[in-house]
């Protein structure tokens, strides 16, 4: 199917240690209508987000995934302004399967057709880690999320996927963004990824902005990805419905092997916020 690749980049950024908190400026022409800026502490804001934690297929999550996600605040947490999602080594038993690591998955309560999206982040390190942030269609049939009992009526890829940011440990710096479509799924040809500079040890910004004619994805202010097929149909283009966010670290899978070593690491968000025009 036909789509645009811009390539793969490498470049510096102005990212900062401990970003402050400045008034919130909207891109041009857009205003802000959702966000979590994660202040406070202790568990997450329960009417922003939701615990994804059941197995979908009664034993296991996708992709061959080893973890399972909790609700515990030691898997997810707000502190000093920032959200926590910590994944771990540990056994762990939940739903009649034992797992040797923990991790979050978070459903956003807030969905949404076209916009912008902006996530400041760290990420986490080490092989094997996993970290994503990414939409789903509020109509897709999965069971244990968030809007499936009241809007579920469409399966996956027919529901579309964006991903926002997709990090793999065993490519330290290297981010991706990528579309899943009936046309184009599993292993996706519609993807573009970037090589950042310390991403684990330093806030950067991805960002993503969806329109009825294309989908751009940034690294700070840099674009390079864009998604836009010369045909659109519901196999090339499922985006004409509601999205909601997702936040997760999965474990193994697509991110191969686990570091013997590995203990924990986390995912450290500054914020999400979500503009429209």
């Amino acid at each position: 199917m036909p789509w645009l690749l811009l390539g793969i980049v490498s470049c510096s950024d102005t990212a900062s240690e401990s970003p402050e908190e400045p008034e919130i400026v909207p891109p041009a022409d857009y205003e802000l209508v959702w966000s979590d800026e994660f202040d406070g502490g202790g568990a997450i804001n329960d009417e922003n987000w939701f615990h994804q934690t059941r197995l979908p297929n009664g034993s296991s999550w996708f992709n061959g995934e080893l973890q399972h996600y909790t609700n515990r605040t030691e898997n997810s947490y707000v502190a000093d302004g920032f959200l926590h999602i910590v994944a771990k080594r540990e056994r762990f038993s939940d739903q009649g399967q034992e797992k040797e690591y923990t991790s979050a998955r978070l459903n956003s309560k807030f969905a949404f057709t076209y916009g912008r999206v902006e996530i400041n982040a760290k990420l986490p390190t080490g092989l094997g880690t996993w970290p994503a942030m990414w939409t789903l269609g509020r109509n897709i049939t999965e069971n244990g999320g968030y809007w499936a009992d009241d809007f579920g009526t469409t399966g996956w890829p027919a529901c579309g996927e964006i991903d926002i940011m997709e990090h793999w440990g065993f490519d330290q710096n290297r981010i991706q963004a990528a579309l899943h479509t009936p046309s184009s799924s599993g292993n996706t040809q519609n993807k573009g990824s970037i090589v950042g500079e310390d991403v684990s040890n330093t806030f950067h910004v991805y960002a993503m902005e969806w329109t009825a004619e294309k989908i751009d994805f940034y690294y700070d202010d840099q674009l390079y990805y864009s998604y836009s097929p010369t045909s659109k149909n519901n196999d090339t283009w499922p985006f004409t419905e509601p999205q909601y966010l997702l936040l997760n670290i999965a474990m193994g899978g697509v991110a191969g092997a686990v570091d013997p070593d590995f203990t924990e690491s986390e995912m450290v968000i500054d914020y999400v916020r979500v503009f429209q025009k």
